[in-house]
C-alpha cells in the first residue's frame, strides 16, 4: 500500500516515521517506544470522516495506535532500510 502513495507522501510519511523510529531507539533514556509514541501520534494522524459516540472513537484511536506503534517499530521494512540516513 504504500508503494501506492503518491511520491510526496511517501517522502512525508518516511521522514515522519524516521524521526519516530530515531526517538524510539534512544526509548532507554527518554521513555518513548514505540506504543507511547503511537498514542501520542495516532489522534492527530487518522479520525473517523463523521463524529461518532465516545466508545467509536475510543476503538478507533486504539486501532490507529497499533497501525502507528506497526509503522514506526517496522520503518525500515516498509519505508527503506536506510531510513537512519535521514539524519
Amino acid at each position: 500500500l504504500v508503494n501506492q502513495l503518491p511520491e510526496a507522501n511517501l517522502i512525508l510519511l518516511r521522514h515522519l516515521f524516521g524521526v519516530l523510529h530515531h526517538i524510539e531507539q534512544n526509548s532507554g533514556v527518554n521513555q518513548m517506544n514505540a506504543f507511547n509514541l503511537s498514542l501520542c501520534i495516532a489522534p492527530n494522524m487518522l479520525w473517523l470522516p463523521s463524529p461518532t459516540g465516545p466508545e467509536e472513537e475510543s476503538r478507533s484511536t486504539k486501532k490507529v495506535a497499533l497501525l502507528v506503534q506497526f509503522l514506526i517499530e517496522n520503518s525500515g521494512e516498509i519505508f527503506g532500510g536506510d531510513i537512519a540516513s535521514l539524519f
